[in-house]
C-alpha cells in the first residue's frame, strides 16, 4: 500500500490529558510536542465524547467533530496540531458538507445554501477495531428555510488507517414537498500555513498562490468572479498569472485522488481519494471541481458545472428518493526523511487503487450501503456494424460501457437521482463486464472513441443481489445514411483535436503551456485576435483541422467601453464534389462536444440569397458554460441535416455554420466532429463488384 521511500509517522495514544484537549485553531502558537511513534495499529481506535465535540483517534490520527453539528474542526497527524484551517464561528472552515437547494416559487433561482447542520449526534459503532458516528438532520416543515431532506452525515474511522471516511444518506420521504439539489459537496479548508503545494493528476501539481493574493489589490478580477489576474502576488514567481478554480477540473474518470502537500520540516500529504464514482451524477465525462487555491479539497456528488440545470436533482412532491454519497477516504501521508513530493504523491496514488480494490467496502454500518452479497454483475460484448467502414461487425474497443437509470440514449450524462456503473470494453474483442451494480432496473449505455453516436440496448436490464446477467452480443448501429465525403475532428466527445491558440501572455497560466492549452484563460478572446477582419475558411483536402479549424465558435467583440457588444461568427467549410445525385439526400452531421446558449444556423451554398430551402436552424440548447470554465468538454450534442441533392453543384459547394445567439462571449459551442454523407445509393460495397 505505501512505497518503501514514504514512511506513514504514527502517532502514539493520546494520554488521558490530551484527549482532554479540543484540538486548537491553527492560528494557535502553542504546539504540543510530537507523542513517540507507535507501530501502526497497536492502539486500536479511542472514541472520547465530550460538550460540544467528539474525539476519535487510531493512534495514527485524531479527529475532532463539533458535537451535535458535525463539522470536522481538526486533524492531528505527524506531530501536526491541526491540518484543518478552522475558525470558530466560521462554517466555511474546517470539513464540512453542504448543499444548493431550492424548490418551485422560492425565489431562489440560484439556489440557497444549507451546511447541514445537525441536531441530533449518535455513535453508531465503538471498538478498537473501528468507529462509526452520525450526525442527522431532518426537515422541518415548520421552518420555511428547512431544507427538504433527511441527511445522516457518517465519518468512519479503523483500526491503524493513516486517514478516515466520510459518507452521507440523503432522503426525501413520500409525504415532503418538491425539492432541487444543484449541488451536494464535502469540503475541506486546510491549514494556510501548512499547504502550498497541490496535486489534481501526474501533469496537473504545481506550488499555489495564496488565497490573500487574489483579493485586490494583489488581485484583480477577470471576466467572472473565480478569474483572478495575480498582480502583486505574496510570492513573485505568481505575478502577471490567472488563478482560477475551474483550470483545475477533471472528469468523473479520472478524478480518483486529489489533495495538497504541505513541506517544512516533515513533508506531509492531504489526499481526498474517490474509490468508486458510482454514487456521482453524469457519467464518466462529468467534469467538476478538485482541489483549488484555499488551500481546498472538494468532493462533488451532485453539480452543475459543465452541462447545466439539466442535471440538477428534480425531485418531485411526494416522490420518495434516497441516495448514499460516497464514502470518499481522506487519506494522510509523510515523509519524515524530507523526500520528494514525487514520492508522497506515488504512495497516495497508490493507496487510491487500493481502496478502489476495497469497493465495495464491508465495514459501514449503514444498511443503506450494499455490500458485495447484495450486488450483482451484467456482463456481455459490444460490436459495431457500419458496411460503410467495414463489411464485417467491428470489436467496440475500449467503449465505455455502463449502467444508469433508464431514460433515452445519452440521457445518462444528465442523470443524478440514481446510480450510475460504468467500465470500459475490451481493447481487442469488445467483451466487458460491469460488477458490483446495485439490484434494481436499468438502461445499458455506450459509446465508442472514434464511432459517431450513442448505444442503448432496447430492453431494460434488471440486476438482482448475487445475480449476473449476460446479455452476449450486443451491435451498435451508429448513425448513417451512405457514405462518408469528407469528415474533420475525431468522434471523442472532447474539442481537443482542433485549433487551441496560444493564450494572451498578459493571461497566462505557466501550468498549461506544454499541456491542456485548452484550461488556459480568455481563449475565446483569442479568436478575434487571429481573425480581426473576417472568419476563416476552412478547404476540405487542403486545410488541416488541427491548425485551421478554431475549436470553439466564439461570438465576436464589436465596440468597445460601456456599449460593448458582441457579433455572431460563421465558419465556412469550401468542398467540391465530382458528381451530384440531384434527387438524392444527403447528410451533414455536426457533433458537439459542449454548447452554452447557442442556436446553430447551416447554410448551404449561401441558401439564404435563394429562398429558405437549404437553409437549417437548431433550437437554442446548452447551458454547461464550459467555454468560460476552460473545458474541452461539457454536454455532448450531435444534430443532423438532411441536404437535398439538388441544392449542391458539381464542384466548389460551401456550408456555412453560424452560432447566431451572440449577449456573451461566452455563448458558442465546441466542436466534436462534423462529416457530410452522400446518398446511400451513391455507395456500392466492393466486396460484392464482379470483376
Amino acid at each position: 500500500m505505501t512505497m518503501a521511500a514514504v514512511q506513514i509517522v504514527q502517532l502514539a495514544a493520546v494520554t488521558s490529558s490530551l484527549v482532554l484537549l479540543l484540538l486548537q485553531p491553527v492560528v494557535a502558537t502553542m504546539v504540543p510536542p510530537a507523542p513517540a511513534p507507535r507501530a501502526r495499529g497497536s492502539v486500536g481506535v479511542t472514541l472520547h465524547v465530550q460538550r460540544h465535540q467528539v474525539l476519535v483517534d487510531n493512534g495514527v490520527v485524531q479527529v475532532s467533530v463539533s458535537k451535535p453539528q458535525g463539522q470536522i474542526t481538526g486533524i492531528r497527524y505527524a506531530g501536526e496540531p491541526n491540518l484543518l484551517q478552522f475558525g470558530e464561528g466560521n462554517e466555511n472552515s474546517g470539513g464540512y458538507w453542504n448543499v444548493f437547494w431550492n424548490f418551485p416559487g422560492s425565489g431562489h433561482p440560484k439556489a440557497s445554501i444549507d451546511m447541514l447542520d445537525s441536531p441530533e449526534f449518535r455513535v453508531v459503532s465503538s471498538s478498537k477495531e473501528q468507529v462509526e458516528l452520525s450526525f442527522r438532520s431532518t426537515y422541518d416543515p415548520s421552518s420555511f428555510n428547512s431544507v427538504r431532506l433527511t441527511v445522516d452525515k457518517r465519518l468512519v474511522m479503523l483500526r491503524g488507517s493513516s486517514g478516515f471516511y466520510c459518507y452521507a444518506i440523503m432522503e426525501h420521504a413520500d409525504n415532503w414537498p418538491a425539492l432541487n439539489i444543484t449541488v451536494a459537496r464535502l469540503a475541506f479548508k486546510l491549514n494556510t500555513a501548512r499547504f502550498n503545494y497541490m496535486a489534481v493528476s501526474d501533469g496537473i501539481q504545481r506550488y499555489m498562490p495564496r488565497a490573500a493574493d487574489r483579493d485586490p489589490p494583489r488581485g484583480k478580477p477577470l471576466a467572472y468572479k473565480e478569474a483572478v489576474l495575480l498582480l502583486n502576488p505574496l510570492e513573485p514567481q505568481f505575478r502577471g498569472e490567472v488563478d482560477d478554480k475551474y483550470q483545475y477540473s477533471l472528469d468523473n474518470k479520472d478524478n480518483k485522488v486529489h489533495g495538497w502537500i504541505g513541506g517544512g520540516p516533515v513533508p506531509l500529504g492531504f489526499w481526498v481519494i474517490t474509490p468508486s464514482n458510482e454514487f456521482k451524477s453524469g457519467g464518466p465525462l462529468k467534469r467538476e471541481l478538485t482541489s483549488h487555491v484555499g488551500p481546498t479539497s472538494l468532493t462533488i456528488f451532485l453539480g452543475p458545472h459543465y452541462v447545466g440545470n439539466d442535471i440538477v436533482t428534480k425531485i418531485d412532491d411526494g416522490e420518495h428518493w434516497k441516495k448514499v454519497m460516497g464514502p470518499v477516504f481522506i487519506y494522510l501521508n509523510s515523509n519524515p526523511s524530507r523526500g520528494s513530493f514525487q514520492a508522497l504523491w506515488e504512495d497516495a496514488k497508490a493507496q487510491a487503487e487500493t481502496e478502489a480494490s476495497k469497493w465495495p467496502y464491508t465495514f459501514l454500518e449503514s444498511p443503506d450501503f450494499h455490500k458485495a452479497a447484495q450486488r450483482g454483475s451484467v456482463t456481455g460484448r459490444l460490436l459495431v456494424r457500419d458496411k460503410y467502414v467495414s463489411g464485417v461487425d467491428m470489436p467496440a474497443r475500449l467503449a465505455y460501457v455502463g449502467l444508469a437509470a433508464p431514460g433515452a440514449p445519452g440521457s445518462w450524462a444528465t442523470e443524478s437521482k440514481g446510480y450510475q456503473f460504468w467500465t470500459r470494453a475490451s481493447a481487442t474483442c469488445g467483451s466487458f463486464a460491469i460488477g458490483n451494480v446495485l439490484a434494481g432496473d436499468y438502461n445499458l449505455y455506450a459509446w465508442v472513441p472514434g464511432i459517431l453516436g450513442d448505444y442503448m440496448y432496447a430492453a431494460s436490464v434488471t440486476v438482482s443481489a448475487g445475480g449476473a446477467v449476460s446479455l452476449g452480443d450486443l451491435v451498435f448501429e451508429p448513425p448513417r445514411l451512405g457514405p462518408t465525403l469528407w469528415e474533420m475532428g475525431v468522434p471523442d466527445r472532447s474539442a481537443a483535436e482542433f485549433f487551441i491558440p496560444d493564450p494572451n501572455p498578459k493571461y497566462l497560466s505557466k501550468l498549461f503551456l506544454p499541456r491542456d492549452k485548452y484550461r488556459q484563460y480568455g481563449l475565446w478572446d483569442r479568436y478575434a485576435d487571429l481573425y480581426p477582419g473576417a472568419d476563416p475558411v476552412f478547404t476540405v483536402g487542403v486545410s488541416n483541422y488541427s491548425n485551421d479549424w478554431f475549436f470553439a465558435h466564439v461570438t465576436r467583440k464589436v465596440g468597445g467601453g460601456v456599449g460593448l457588444l458582441y457579433a455572431p461568427t460563421t465558419r465556412r467549410i469550401r468542398f467540391n464534389l465530382g458528381r451530384v445525385v440531384a434527387d438524392g439526400t444527403y447528410m451533414l452531421r455536426v457533433a458537439l462536444a459542449a454548447a452554452q446558449m447557442s442556436r446553430l444556423q447551416v447554410q448551404v451554398n449561401e441558401a439564404t440569397r435563394k429562398g429558405s430551402e437549404g437553409v437549417f436552424n437548431t433550437p437554442e440548447f446548452g447551458d454547461g458554460n464550459a467555454i468560460a470554465r476552460h473545458g474541452d468538454h461539457g454536454t455532448w450534442w450531435s444534430f443532423e441535416f438532411p441536404i437535398k441533392g439538388y441544392l449542391l453543384m458539381e464542384g466548389e459547394n460551401t456550408i456555412s455554420i453560424t452560432q447566431v445567439k451572440a449577449f456573451s462571449e461566452f455563448f458558442g459551442v465546441m466542436y466534436d466532429y462534423i462529416r457530410l454523407e452522400g446518398p446511400p445509393g451513391s455507395w456500392r460495397d466492393p466486396t460484392t463488384l464482379l470483376g
